[in-house]
């Protein structure tokens, strides 16, 4: 091909994609060309385990009711994650019943432990733990947990001393990815000879049903401190909706493709957004960036019903817009129910009408402030307290030994 031909070509594609699709094209080119999917796999290569292991050497249990020092391995939090906000509660709870925690973070490209401790304080006020680079060993601690598949792989590559070893697990998280490597390297974690802490029935019941694997089981927590219905009560119209359109698990694109239908059903009904920002919608939102707890709890309080999707674990965000007053749409699914049984959750068809149909008959509600009073009365009381107290005494328990934990 010839440059006059190369150069027709490329005012003929230009034409037909417009220049947002060209520069796709010519990113999607360099990604390639430069392997950047890499950036993706969170692990250095010589950090993933070659295989399970049958055993680990654990120390003898710590004697008497001295505190412990427990640490747990994470990736650098980000502000606004559900996953490290929970980790988070489960090591303020260890530090209320007078232990001491180490955050172990795993960062493949660097870390600057000073500004990671300093976005954890901003984050997650009322963690009191030291933060430390995993790559530096775990030296000094009565028990190490992992928070993730890539943290147990890091917990094998950098702790090789007799260590109690546990595992919060949130999700099943090979279901993050397509039958493949990722999926068998986050299946394996579970094999670890851990002692294996399971967030819900749902995980629970992966392990078991997948793995063959027994964990202890500790229940789903709602903030209802933070979000609660608004007071005084003001008028409520319209939908949110949580983006993350890079996490599939969250499916941004039936909720795209559901609002876009809801719009053209009820055009003076408002949409709004937050989380990450959407580009080239089909219809019109209010983009509220990423919010506060106290933010979103003021967001929620104006809306009538959100999308809280979920194709794993069951989404923190439905029991806080209950508990806020909105109805959360879901997508029906066993994976989803498991850990949510509430007679206010609209549960849909995972497809655009059936999701739409729910959004829609949310608003047309004929009472959207008594229907957003029951939704906040049935997560009344519900807190994280119970989970952050089994969490300690399963790790007291392990590292103790059974007759006095």
């Amino acid at each position: 091909m010839n440059r006059l031909t190369r150069a027709t070509a490329t005012i003929r594609r230009l034409r037909q994609v417009g220049p947002r699709g060209l520069a796709q094209r010519v990113a999607a080119r360099a990604y390639r060309a430069t392997d950047a999917r890499d950036l993706t796999f969170h692990l250095d290569v010589a950090d993933v385990a070659r295989a399970v292991p049958a055993t680990l050497a654990t120390p003898e249990p710590v004697p008497g009711n001295r505190p412990l020092t427990v640490g747990w391995v994470t990736s650098p939090p980000a502000a606004g994650s559900g996953g490290h906000t929970t980790l988070f509660r489960m090591v303020e709870g260890l530090e209320a019943r007078g232990h001491r925690c180490v955050v172990l973070l795993y960062d493949r490209h660097g870390l600057d432990v000073a500004q990671r401790t300093a976005e954890l304080r901003a984050g997650w006020p009322g963690v009191r733990a030291e933060v430390r680079d995993a790559r530096e060993g775990f030296a000094g601690l009565d028990a190490v947990v992992a928070s993730s598949w890539e943290s147990a792989h890091v917990m094998l590559a950098y702790d090789d001393t007799p260590t109690h070893r546990l595992y919060f697990i949130q999700d099943y998280e090979p279901y993050f990815y397509p039958r493949g490597s990722e999926y068998e390297l986050a299946a394996m974690t579970y094999r670890f000879p851990f002692r294996r802490i399971a967030l819900g029935d749902m995980v629970a019941g992966c392990l078991r049903s997948e793995l063959g694997q027994d964990s202890d089981l500790v229940p789903f927590g709602c903030d209802t401190a933070t979000y609660r219905l608004p007071e005084p009560a003001v008028p409520r119209s319209g939908v949110v909706l949580y983006a993350k359109p890079d996490v599939g698990r969250r499916g941004y694109l039936l909720a795209v493709l559901a609002l876009e239908r809801f719009h053209r059903e009820h055009p003076d009904q408002p949409i709004h957004v937050y989380g990450s920002r959407p580009t080239d919608l089909p219809f019109p939102v209010t983009y509220h960036g990423r919010l506060t707890p106290d933010g979103l709890n003021a967001l929620y309080g104006t809306a009538v019903a959100g999308l809280a999707m979920s194709f794993t674990n069951i989404s923190l965000v439905a029991e806080e817009m209950l508990a806020a007053g909105v109805v959360p749409v879901v997508n029906d699914s066993p994976l989803a129910r498991a850990d949510l049984p509430n007679p206010y959750v609209a549960w849909a068809e995972p497809t655009a009408e059936g999701i739409a149909a729910r959004l829609s008959s949310a608003v047309t509600h004929a009472d959207v402030a008594g229907q957003a009073e029951k939704a906040a009365a049935s997560v009344t009381g519900r807190s994280w307290e119970l989970t952050q107290r089994q969490v300690a005494r399963i790790v007291e328990d392990e590292v103790r030994g059974r007759s006095q934990g």
